[in-house]
């Protein structure tokens, strides 16, 4: 809005203040817009809403600039005074004082005790949250059907790749997309890379490659947006990224870490020829094994068929026979000597008896005397009286005899 007065012609055009800083500004984001800016930072203020204060300088001017929280959220170090410091963002001017500044939207440290120091303090963090912890990272396929390969397709890397995938299992094929490895913005190329091969259903493992260089060539790869990006792919990573002495956020977080790009393409391939080899041992150890399984098999059948023979109703019934068969002879022998012995004892009891019967000793001479009268047998001459009639049995039969007279007769060898 101008102030009223009076026009004239050719008078000079009158603004107000907030007017002349609008148009400056438009003037500066238009012509400027986002630009790369190197300097080193001073007067740096953090403001309890969690914006960044700050300078920008060098040997010969210097320039505010302002970090908004959204954005100092993803730094990947901790900004201090006196480092050197890569910043893009926005030129504008800032209307309440009429400053020229840069709206910061990304930093980097630069020379290499920042870098460093931005590395350990990112990875201090990023440990902290376990990304590098080995039970989230996911296993390696053993023969993907398609590799997909984020690098420069200008750079060796890529060449190495080819190469070594070539030599080990050519039927695999390769997925390259085109990224730039290092400069400002070439970790955004690699995210869009990752997420482009991710989102193919034929690729089963990523690579993700660049050739050696310094720490600020890798820097790329020390970046928070890598690491996040790196956890979100749904396809696991392998990093190769540098020499084997190049350690990277890349390294850390990846599912797979090799030291150098040929280094990561063999990891994700086998050697035909040692894969041949592995398969015939494998095919050999196999066979082994089968023979010994059919053999215990075969010798478990004829165990079995034994035992079902013997467990056959014919069988049974045969062992049964001649069981009984035993058992029949078994019996007859104990009857034959149970009877032998019977018989002994027999023989044995008789000639006791016959030598203890009446009979045998009528047979000696002997006689036994009854009383007619009551059959009573006289063993003493006080037994009977004159005149008794007695039945007189002797060997071979009986006197009947009349008691006569009476006499004691002293026994033979009874000494009286």
């Amino acid at each position: 809005m101008t102030v009223d007065r009076p026009a004239a012609v050719g008078a000079p055009r009158v603004l107000r203040v907030a007017e002349l800083l609008a148009a400056l500004r438009a003037l500066v984001e238009d012509v400027v817009g986002r630009v790369w800016v190197i300097g080193e930072i001073s007067n740096l203020r953090r403001a309890a809403s969690g914006h960044c204060y700050f300078t920008l300088k060098d040997d010969e001017a210097q320039l505010r600039a302002v970090l908004f929280r959204g954005d100092a959220g993803h730094l990947a170090f901790e900004p201090a005074d006196g480092l050197e410091v890569l910043a893009f963002g926005e030129a504008t001017v800032y209307g309440a004082r009429g400053d020229l500044q840069l709206r910061v939207r990304q930093l980097e440290p630069r020379g290499q005790g920042a870098l460093r120091l931005a590395f350990e303090q990112l990875r201090a963090r990023l440990e902290a949250e376990g990304l590098f912890a080995e039970a989230r990272k996911r296993p390696l396929p053993r023969l993907p059907r398609c590799i997909g390969v984020v690098t420069s397709v200008h750079g060796a890397a890529v060449r190495d790749v080819i190469e070594v995938t070539g030599a080990r299992w050519p039927a695999v094929p390769l997925l390259i997309a085109d990224a730039r490895v290092q400069g400002p913005g070439a970790e955004l190329e690699i995210v869009a890379g990752l997420q482009s091969l991710a989102s193919r259903p034929e690729v089963d493992v990523i690579l993700l490659v660049r050739g050696g260089g310094s720490l600020e060539d890798l820097w790329c790869f020390n970046t928070e947006t890598i690491a996040r990006a790196l956890v979100r792919c749904p396809v696991p990573v392998v990093s190769g990224v540098g020499h084997e002495t190049d350690v990277t956020i890349a390294d850390l977080v990846a599912d797979a870490r090799a030291p150098t790009p040929s280094a990561a393409a063999a990891r994700v391939l086998p050697d035909r020829r040692a894969y041949g080899l592995q398969l015939e041992r494998d095919r050999r150890r196999l066979r082994g094994a089968l023979h010994s399984r059919l053999a215990r098999a075969r010798a478990r059948l004829e165990t079995c068929s034994a035992a079902l023979h013997r467990a056959s109703p014919v069988a049974r019934l045969t062992a049964r026979r001649g069981r009984l068969a035993a058992e029949a002879q078994r019996l007859e022998a104990e009857m034959r000597r149970r009877l032998a012995r019977d018989t002994a004892r027999l023989a044995l009891a008789a000639g006791r008896l016959d030598s203890l019967s009446p009979l045998a000793v009528l047979g000696r001479g002997y006689a036994i005397a009854r009383r007619t009268r009551d059959g009573r047998i006289v063993r003493a001459p006080s037994d009977v009286t004159p005149g008794d009639a007695l039945a007189v049995r002797v060997a071979g039969g009986e006197i009947d005899a009349t008691v006569t007279g009476m006499r004691s007769v002293p026994l033979r060898g009874s000494g009286r």
